[in-house]
């Protein structure tokens, strides 16, 4: 297919070079047009300097960028320069409400809008095994699916448009309570003068276990903060889910109190720590008399 690509970062730009290595027609633009020049020259696609020149002829025309206006940007400037029928998907993590609107937008325009947000983080994205969760036109995001597959494990249709962005809200929400509970699991297991090692032999076996265990229990406990996703854009990601839960009605309490320890996380200088730095909060604390 011919592709056009926007937003080359960590995640961006290993799902594109999967594009290419595919065999796909993939123009890439990032607002930094180093990156994207740099990109171009390491993996064998072409670069734009605009997002016009990007989405010029495409047959899709996906978006991985920062927030619900970066979306509203790049969709402005590339819908009418995209090719006739052409479908738009959207990775950004951003708010239901704009994926609709961007939804609505290319609908007047003869095109189909997908929200599509990724879970599997930087990790996921360089070795092509992405779980996509996808929102609108069942139909467009089928003719687009084989593409996506160049780096995805799963792509899942989960309903009109804003589903996809709800599903990874539901993600990030599952998220926050397990590694709050595995902080505190590691903290207590600590103050109680247990060998963490031991005691992570002892329970991941059983319920306790859950992919935040296996693959951060240790270095949780070796305070080791440098594995990807960052507190700064899990704030933004629950800053979503709040708001969605204000307008839908539902009680998160939870998830309100550890976007609050992240904000905590921030505060100690960890906004680029990844979000097993839950942890490091509870680290210097001293256990009660």
């Amino acid at each position: 297919m011919k592709i056009g690509f926007a937003g080359l970062g960590v995640m961006g730009g290993p799902m594109a070079r999967h594009l290419v290595h595919a065999g796909h027609d993939v123009t890439g633009f990032n607002r930094s047009p180093d990156k994207a020049r740099t990109w171009a020259a390491a993996h064998g696609g072409r670069f734009a300097a605009r997002i016009a020149e990007a989405a010029d002829g495409a047959e899709l025309f996906i978006l991985c960028v920062g927030n619900d206006e970066d979306v509203r940007q790049v969709v402005s400037e590339a819908l009418s320069h995209l090719g006739a029928g052409a479908v738009i998907v959207d990775h950004t993590t951003t708010s239901a409400r704009v994926a609709r609107e961007m939804a609505a937008l290319a609908a007047e325009d003869g095109r189909q809008f997908i929200d599509a947000p990724v879970s599997g983080g930087q990790a996921g994205a360089e070795n092509g095994q992405l779980s996509v969760m996808a929102g609108g036109d069942a139909a467009a995001l089928a003719r687009v699916e084989p593409a996506l597959m160049a780096y995805s494990k799963a792509v899942k249709h989960m309903g009109p448009s804003g589903s996809g962005q709800l599903t990874k809200m539901v993600n990030q929400i599952a998220i926050a309570g397990v590694v709050q509970g595995l902080a505190e699991a590691v903290h207590f297991a600590e103050v109680a003068g247990l060998d963490t090692t031991a005691t992570y032999d002892a329970i991941s076996k059983g319920a306790a276990q859950s992919w935040q265990m296996d693959n951060r229990w240790k270095t949780m406990a070796e305070g080791q903060f440098e594995f990807g996703f960052a507190v700064d854009w899990m704030r933004k990601d629950l800053g979503l889910v709040l708001d969605e839960a204000r307008s839908n009605g539902a009680h998160l309490a939870l998830t309100a109190l550890v976007d609050q320890f992240y904000s905590e996380v921030q505060a100690m200088g960890g906004a680029r720590w990844d979000t097993s730095s839950l942890a490091a909060r509870l680290q210097d604390r001293k256990p009660l008399a």
